[in-house]
């Protein structure tokens, strides 16, 4: 039976009651349980948007019915299944329903021509019950053999296009689950359940499919642009704050500064060589114990005098924490009594094992992030630390048995993917209190909406290759179309580099001028070769990797990093435009070219180029020892090259010599004259 009710269209089969509402503009949310009422849970769509303008008909013997809300329609047929239209009445995403009808009677003519019987009794919303009272849920729709698909987050690889693609629907350490995809079919749409699952984008059906929950729930928008679907999107899951100035500099940052001396030496350094730098770090283990949320006074003994320091030579300063919370730790048995802990469904409550048995932080409990807060403010914010590297945060269990944890929310079978936004907005909360209003805080993983909480998200502990370099690109234009603007990654990869290689300075060379053109420009990296603890106590226990200053690759490669940190801040100006629409309307900073060119077919195809906001084309020098690349530059626009000043009228492919001091870059000619003074500091 379908009806109407409250603006709402629902669909009653049996157990099943099926929901379709208007969400926002040009979009619709739609659940289904079988249990007697929805969790009540939106889960990613936390802001207040329009829900009651919608249109709905329903035929009279109650078999078929529909709902417009602005340019998108879902229909529900006769035989049950839901099919959603744009404005012009072109099929954007069809349920994949493969049973046999033998009475068709209820149909109306088109539709029981259309309808495709088959033997194979495969409904599109398979609910599998679990012994215990939830549900397996497998929600299928048609595949279309030429459409498109982008976005999902961070999965380490190095296509754009996810169509064939299969991927996990859970975190891990360099991946973040961020389920949203684009189509180039016009339309968006948010998996928007936390479950712990997989989906499949394959070439005879897509099949999204969480291992236990207890109802559907996902988004859907269309639009004519991919920017408006971006939009539409950002707006019902949240915006970045504004991006603080400081942050749009360059950040410094190694495998551990091991001492208050250390730093100031490495901050000082920057100052004397004349280098642009706005933020410095603090990495893990700065700390006597995990669990303690303060600096080891051993090595780091008057935090607030280093931070003056660092302050006054204009320099901002962020520290790593973890949610590992150490067994002999001083919190460890109050969080454990209270509940604040990740709890395990079998065997002992012991989540991590690193440097000692550790529990893991439970942010889906609002108490336990109250907890966590009051001691980052005590003991790092009200001692002058500007912002926070949240590490560890997927989070990353030493056995990743994902049916073996349960968080205060519930399993994380069910739930588990949200943690990370959990985390980001326990300290944006403690931030914004204090009366921070642009809070941004690094974190290694995202869900969608981790956002708004002010997540700089970014890609984990890499290798340190050309391959990773390629798999970054692709990762931080497909996390920017899922709807996460700020993101970064370890300029060089995390893993493996040695600084006096040739190989690996090329690689870091070419790493450093991509740097220049992300949303945030950082380095980091375990570099060999490793130095030996400082003791075997505290934070003295862990060692530290080799330099990552510019200065550490010899003086050519020197000399190109210096050029490229000036450039960025030269780009200041521009970055500050890029990140007021990020802000204002969820425009992601980087992006592909068909968020630009949509209307140039060809763009679509691009994959190893992008746009750095809405003037400047980058193409990255992938390959090692390359001595020149192919560039494609979009139709409708002229583009200049910032080295040649030459003029090319867009919609052609071209060759372009790439010296080691030369990443490929083009500016709109309508943006030349703006953009040219800040080019010259690496192009003079």
């Amino acid at each position: 039976m379908i009806y109407e009710d409250n603006n709402r269209l629902y669909l009653r089969n049996a157990s099943e009651l099926l929901e379709v509402q208007a969400w926002g503009e040009n979009s619709l949310r739609v659940r289904s349980s079988k249990y007697a009422e929805y969790t009540g849970r939106n889960n990613a769509l936390t802001e207040k948007v329009a829900t009651g303008n919608a249109v709905v008909t329903v035929d009279e013997g109650h078999h078929t019915g529909q709902i417009t809300n602005g340019k998108l329609t879902a229909k529900i047929d006769a035989f049950k299944n839901l099919n959603f239209y744009n404005q012009k009445g072109e099929l954007l995403l069809k349920g994949y329903q493969r049973n046999r009808i033998d009475d068709m009677s209820a149909g109306e003519n088109d539709e029981k021509v259309n309808h495709f019987n088959s033997a194979l009794n495969i409904d599109s919303r398979e609910f599998k019950a679990i012994p215990g009272g939830d549900f397996e849920l497998k929600v299928r729709f048609d595949a279309v053999a030429d459409e498109k698909l982008f976005g999902m987050g961070q999965y380490q690889q190095d296509f754009l296009n996810l169509k064939n693609a299969k991927l996990e629907l859970a975190h891990r350490n360099s991946q973040a689950s961020v389920p949203f995809v684009l189509s180039s079919k016009g339309y968006g749409m948010l998996w928007n359940n936390p479950a712990i699952g997989d989906v499949s984008f394959a070439k005879n059906l897509t099949e999204w499919h969480a291992l236990s929950t207890k109802e559907m729930d996902y988004w859907i928008t269309c639009g004519d642009t991919p920017s408006a679907i971006e939009e539409q999107y950002a707006a019902v899951t949240g915006k970045v704050p504004m991006m603080p100035d400081y942050a749009m500099g360059y950040w410094q940052c190694k495998l551990r500064y091991r001492t208050q001396e250390e730093l100031l030496a490495a901050a000082h350094e920057f100052k004397d060589r004349n280098l642009p730098i706005s933020v410095i770090v603090i990495d893990y283990f700065h700390w006597p114990k995990s669990g303690e949320y303060t600096f080891d006074k051993t090595y780091w003994p008057d935090p607030e005098k280093m931070i003056k320091e660092l302050h006054e030579m204009g320099i901002k300063l962020m520290v790593s924490v973890w949610p590992t919370v150490d067994q002999t730790s001083s919190h460890y048995q109050e969080m454990k009594e209270q509940g604040y802990l990740v709890q395990t469904e079998r065997g002992v409550p012991i989540t991590m094992d690193f440097l000692g048995n550790n529990g893991f932080v439970d942010f889906t409990n609002p108490d336990a992030q109250t907890y966590l807060w009051q001691l980052l403010k005590k003991n790092y914010a009200d001692k002058g630390v500007d912002l926070f590297w949240l590490d560890e945060a997927e989070p990353e269990y030493t056995v990743y048995d994902f049916d073996n944890y349960r968080y205060h929310n519930g399993t994380n079978l069910q739930i588990g993917n949200t943690y990370p936004v959990a985390y980001s907005k326990a300290i944006y909360d403690g931030q914004t209190e204090e009366g921070n209003k642009q809070v941004i805080n690094l974190v290694r993983c995202a869900w969608a909406g981790s956002q708004k909480y002010g997540a700089l998200v970014w890609s984990g502990d890499i290798d340190s290759s050309f391959q990773s370099l390629r798999n970054q690109l692709a990762i931080g234009l497909n996390m920017a179309i899922a709807g996460i603007p700020w993101w970064t990654t370890d300029i060089g990869g995390f893993h493996g580099g040695v600084d006096d290689n040739e190989s690996f300075r090329e690689l870091v060379t070419r790493w450093f001028e991509f740097a220049t053109f992300c949303p945030v420009m950082r380095m980091h990296g375990d570099r060999e070769p490793h130095t030996e603890p400082l003791s075997d106590v505290g934070g003295g226990k862990m060692p530290s990797g080799g330099a990552t200053e510019p200065w550490a690759y010899g003086d050519k490669v020197y000399g190109i990093m210096r050029k490229y940190l000036n450039l960025r801040e030269n780009l200041k100006d521009y970055i500050r435009v890029q990140m007021k629409a990020a802000h204002e309307k969820g425009t992601p900073v980087i992006r592909p070219l068909f968020y630009d060119f949509s209307a140039d077919k060809a763009a679509w195809d691009v994959e190893n180029q992008y746009m750095f906001g809405s003037d400047i084309l980058v193409a990255p020098v992938l390959f090692e020892g390359s001595k020149q690349r192919d560039v494609y530059l979009p139709a409708g626009t002229t583009w200049v090259n910032v080295y040649t000043n030459e003029s090319y009228t867009g919609g052609q492919r071209i060759t372009v010599k790439t010296p080691l001091d030369q990443l490929p870059v083009f500016v709109r000619q309508t943006a030349q004259a703006d953009l040219a003074p800040a080019f010259t500091a690496i192009t003079k």
